[in-house]
């Protein structure tokens, strides 16, 4: 059984939290004002059930091994979603998962009707920001919108 992309279930509420705060760790950004301290980290199902929101895993030979989605975050200009809780396991990196998830997350972006799509994200994850960039997303001067995490030091935004 090689790679399966499916929306989130309730079951994976535990297994994407703690892959998001291993993350954070390998990474040494697990600080607040970030996903790491965010109580919506544990209750992800939960939180892709609002409108307008839609929530990816990967699992490669059964195993969850990341997720990406895209959510309408407070504040955001009209028309304007942000991908959201973007994150792989170390072991799935470098092998293609992660930008099949980004791009079944901009593809499902665009069937909610999303005309731009916003992100937020560290200089440590240098990997993942490279990629945003081969995607199409531009660097902003500043944030956009009320995520809440104050943290994040680069804004990206791409058009649809």
């Amino acid at each position: 059984m090689p790679l399966h992309i499916r929306p989130i279930q309730a079951s994976d509420n535990e297994p994407l939290a703690t892959l998001i705060r291993a993350v954070f760790r390998e990474f040494k950004i697990d600080k607040p004002g970030t996903v790491y301290t965010d109580p919506t980290t544990d209750a992800l199902y939960q939180l892709f059930q609002h409108p307008g929101s839609t929530y990816f895993v990967a699992e490669e030979n059964g195993v969850l091994v990341g997720g990406c989605g895209v959510y309408p975050t407070e504040g955001l200009p009209e028309g304007c979603a942000e991908l959201v809780k973007f994150y792989l396991t170390a072991e799935a990196r470098g092998k293609g998962i992660g930008n099949k998830l980004m791009q079944q997350s901009i593809a499902a972006a665009r069937a909610l009707g999303y005309k731009q799509l916003y992100l937020e994200s560290f200089p440590e994850l240098a990997k993942a920001v490279s990629m945003y960039e081969k995607a199409g997303f531009e660097p902003l001067p500043h944030a956009l919108g009320n995520s809440g995490h104050y943290a994040c030091t680069i804004w990206m935004l791409k058009d649809l």
